[in-house]
């Protein structure tokens, strides 16, 4: 493994190092590095004398440190997971870090988003740098006063050391380390060496979290803000003809109604007055007649059977392959509309006035949101100054920022600070979607091989990212063809939990399942054999890599004791690569009183280095529940329009008691690490489909399950 980088850094570069590294996470975090013993953190760290050490580092004579870092924390980890790679190279002492967060600073800080699980994967080598770095510089410092050569010091937890065994804190020499040159290289810790990163670390948040300090979008508040509910088309594509707002002005605590676009909002002086307001309101809309989830069927069957498509990918004559098989096996797959139903409900607060723009919030995307905003008020993105809070949930919902945006322009048009909230049934109906999509899987049967291979995809408003026909079976099968179409709609549609692999993952799973049973041979050791072709594969299209693959299936084979279970446990496998990560899962089901109970999953995960083992666990067991959840029982569809479900009494999410145990079990290696907070998501319902077939004989070819399986009961 390299340890040793040219940073060939300028001091204005070094400034920019930590949230060049970040890849979207808002990251700060003060590390307390005080020479006496059993010190205990000031109450007020900001009355302090800091130094700026760089732009993302702050020492002050006293030794505290105080790190900055410019990505959105979303649950997924991050605002814990990025502080201890810096605070690894750094050398300081994990126990005595406090992490804060940073507001939106495109002039300092790049790649402000969270999205992609892709957050420590692109700042990995950067956080590392932006530590490293500090530390040299600091042991430079120490060394000048001294007056000794600086290879004879060295860092460990918050001091440097001499050959003399004399001590000085990194405060005591922070001064005189900003000043100096930025070393052009620095030698990074072996994985060996690591005291931090690999270490259990619980979430920096979790005292706020569990005592309600404010932490969330729902929590901010200013004294002088109003409180705005909008009423919004109740179905997607209909048109605003007129209202009467004369019941919502005479609830008591409502201030103003304001029409915007297609939109009325009711300002009001609390939460309770605005949405009492708001269902007092008489409003016209045209009536068109609108779209269907019935209608949606039809025209993604009528995608499939035509001939206009997309071609994504095209290896070998998967016509010729298909001609000259023994068999020709066909699938068609259905997955339907998903709300994102994160906990914390969309919510933004703003204060737009002729001297300023202040928007505070969660947000995945805040750049991209800020550009949004200065272009609807026509101000300068460097006027607006845009704070983030932490986010309950995103899953894709909060990259699209429609929710700042209605809180920028109602504020602009009443000259009031405003904080827009949506209900439960305002998140559910008013949403972006998980597209609805079929997809249809072919392949040829040969000689005991599979020997050519056809997806196509037809989409609500999507096709698959340019990335997923080069994914598995990609390189496997030599004549190999995937096609995509879609059909735009009305209905808004967007990213949600592992994109489109949500799903794909699901369908190309089950059918190699039933390839393996069609072919007679174990579905693991098929999945095996194809990936011998794609090992030593020279295509640069290809991303996923067939020998860590391999290696993640052995290990979860080993783990979940694949095939030698007791009497009774009926197993179901998947596997697949998303989000630069490789993942296998086995499923375990019982039957009670004939009917499957989900009782455990088997996860093997190679995600590179694990920065935090209990974050990392906590994400890939989130990620397979919520797979599960949603495979099992989520449904929504849409009539003239209008969403069928408003809130939980009609939308089923799982319970708690129906969740099974989850075991995850990590490849060791010593490689970058990828992402985890989504890539556990794909493979959960395959897996579970794969093991109800095994237990009851019943393919599944659309979701949710429960659709197929009536009185499914998948208590524990």
């Amino acid at each position: 493994m390299k340890t040793k980088i040219n940073t060939n850094f300028s001091r204005r570069n070094f400034l920019k190092a930590s949230v060049l590294a970040s890849g979207g996470m808002l990251i700060g975090f003060n590390l307390l590095t005080a020479c006496k013993k059993d010190v205990v953190m000031p109450l007020d760290v900001e009355s302090l004398n800091f130094n700026d050490f760089n732009a993302y580092i702050k020492i002050s004579d006293e030794g505290y440190v105080t790190i900055f870092s410019p990505n959105p924390e979303i649950g997924q980890g991050v605002k814990t997971s990025m502080p201890m790679i810096i605070a690894e190279e750094l050398d300081v002492e994990w126990d005595k870090i406090n992490v804060v967060q940073a507001a939106l600073d495109t002039k300092n800080f790049s790649n402000q988003v969270a999205g992609g699980s892709q957050s420590i994967r692109r700042s990995w080598n950067i956080l590392r740098q932006t530590g490293a770095t500090a530390k040299q510089m600091l042991v430079n410092a120490a060394a000048v006063k001294w007056k000794v050569d600086a290879s004879t010091c060295r860092a460990s937890k918050g001091f440097i050391i001499n050959a003399n065994g004399e001590k000085l804190g990194y405060g005591d020499v922070v001064k005189e380390a900003a000043v100096l040159e930025v070393p052009k290289d620095v030698k990074l810790k072996k994985v060996k060496d690591f005291s931090i990163i690999g270490k259990d670390a619980i979430n920096v948040d979790i005292d706020k979290i569990i005592t309600g300090k404010p932490l969330y979008g729902l929590d901010f508040k200013t004294e002088d803000m109003m409180i705005a509910a909008v009423l919004r088309p109740p179905a997607f594509g209909q048109k605003l003809v007129s209202f009467d707002a004369t019941k919502t002005n005479a609830v008591d605590g409502v201030v103003e109604v304001i029409k915007f676009g297609n939109k009325i909002a009711v300002l009001a002086s609390s939460t309770w007055a605005a949405m009492k307001g708001k269902k007092g309101l008489k409003a016209q809309w045209n009536k068109e007649k609108l779209e269907s989830t019935k209608n949606h069927n039809q025209i993604l069957n009528l995608i499939l059977d035509g001939k206009k498509f997309n071609v994504r990918r095209d290896d070998g004559d998967v016509k010729k392959a298909f001609a000259s098989a023994d068999k020709v096996l066909e699938r068609t797959y259905h997955s339907p509309f998903l709300p994102h139903n994160c906990l914390e409900p969309m919510n933004f607060y703003a204060d737009v006035s002729a001297e300023k723009v202040h928007l505070v919030g969660p947000i995945q995307t805040p750049n991209w949101t800020v550009n949004r905003v200065a272009k609807l008020l026509d101000r300068k993105p460097k006027d607006i100054h845009c704070e983030m809070t932490r986010m309950g949930g995103g899953f894709g919902r909060r990259l699209y920022g429609d929710f700042a945006l209605e809180a920028a322009e109602i504020s602009s048009l009443a000259n009031k600070p405003v904080k827009v909230f949506f209900s439960r049934e305002d998140d559910m109906t008013a949403g972006r979607y998980r597209p609805a999509i079929k997809y249809r899987i072919a392949a040829s049967l040969k000689d005991g091989k599979i020997t050519g291979y056809h997806l196509k995809e037809a989409a609500i408003n999507g096709n698959m990212y340019g990335l997923i026909p080069h994914f598995f079976p990609a390189g496997c099968i030599s004549n190999y063809k995937v096609e995509t179409e879609n059909y735009k709609s009305n209905i808004t549609t967007g990213a949600w939990r592992a994109p489109y692999t949500n799903f794909l993952a699901f369908a190309e799973q089950s059918f190699f399942d039933e390839l393996a049973e069609e072919l007679n041979v174990d579905t693991i050791q098929l999945r095996l054999d194809l990936l011998q072709n794609v090992k030593n594969t020279k295509d640069k299209n290809i991303k996923y890599s067939g020998q860590r693959m391999e290696d993640t299936i052995k290990l979860v084979r080993e783990k979940a004791n694949w095939g030698k279970r007791p009497e009774g446990v009926y197993q179901g496998f998947a596997a697949y690569y998303s989000h630069n990560t490789h993942v296998a899962e086995i499923a375990e089901i019982v039957l009670k009183n004939g009917l499957p109970v989900i009782k455990k999953v088997t996860v093997a995960v190679d995600c590179g280095i694990v920065v935090n083992p209990t974050g990392a666990i906590n994400q890939v067991q989130g990620g397979v529940l919520d797979g599960i959840g949603h495979a099992m029982y989520s449904d929504f569809s849409f009539s003239n329009g209008k969403p069928n479900s408003k809130n939980f009494d009609t939308y089923k999410l799982i319970r708690m008691q129906e969740t099974p145990k989850v075991e995850v079990h990590f490849v060791k290696n010593e490689k970058s690490p990828t992402g985890l907070g989504e890539p556990g998501l794909p493979p959960a319902g395959g897996a579970v489909a794969n093991a109800i077939n095994a237990a009851l004989g019943k393919r599944l070819y659309s979701q949710p399950f429960v659709n197929n399986l009536k009185n499914i009961s998948v208590f524990g």
